[in-house]
């Protein structure tokens, strides 16, 4: 398993890099966002440390160059309290963010949970309906016109698709989508679930999420299923 290390911070690298070797990756290291850039182009990596605060390119513009040609996963390393760019690193396709300075288990458990949840299966494409998922380009269509969906939106509806059928609890769909890890308000997956029946019930002209009262909601292969 290969880690890129983007971070100008020589000490959080020089703890960093043996912690990670020491389970078990093979670990890349770069200094600036331009070298991330280059790294990441040739270099086979399965997951990015990636720190926001970079010389030469920050660590937001390196994030949005690499989510034009790929979905490998990206774990963004931003300073305590820096709430706009914890935001705006997960609006740009980043799979999870730690704040600085961090302990390695916590890292280690983050990095677990985004390779779990990025893991690709043996078939990219997930159909449900007229909806159709491509996992390998992050693509979605409804009724063959692409649709728009912000990363959140993606693992939402990429994980009722994996379990069409299944009532899911709202717990189930935060370890699911925002990992374990995270304390995320139930409220939140309601506002989550209400954007994304926006963009795909909406346009398909028919319910595809299904909320189930009192435990959570259910993705149907067929309609009043």
């Amino acid at each position: 398993m290969r880690v890129l290390i983007v971070e100008d911070d020589k000490g959080i690298v020089d703890f960093l890099l043996p912690e990670l070797q020491h389970e078990g990756f093979e670990v890349f290291h770069a200094a600036n966002g331009r070298s991330a850039l280059e790294h990441f182009e040739k270099d086979a990596v399965d997951i990015i440390l990636l720190d926001i605060m970079l010389p030469k390119l920050n660590g937001l513009e390196v994030l949005r160059r690499i989510r034009k040609t790929s979905s490998v996963p990206v774990i963004m390393l931003t300073a305590r309290g820096e709430t706009l760019d914890k935001v705006t690193g997960l609006d740009s396709g980043a799979d999870d963010y730690i704040a600085k300075p961090f302990e390695i288990e916590e890292l280690l458990a983050r990095m677990r949970a985004v390779l779990r949840r990025n893991a690709v299966s043996d078939s990219p494409l997930l159909k449900v309906r007229d909806v159709l998922l491509n996992a390998d380009s992050m693509e979605v269509s409804v009724k063959s016109e692409r649709v728009d969906l912000s990363k959140t939106e993606y693992l939402l509806l990429k994980t009722f698709m994996e379990n069409k059928n299944v009532v899911l609890s709202r717990d189930k769909i935060i370890s699911a989508v925002w990992g374990e890890h995270h304390y995320i308000d139930e409220n939140s997956v309601d506002v989550y679930v209400r954007y994304l029946r926006a963009k795909v019930d909406e346009k398909a002209g028919e319910e595809y999420i299904s909320t189930v009262r009192g435990i959570g909601y259910v993705m149907r292969d067929a309609v009043n299923a």
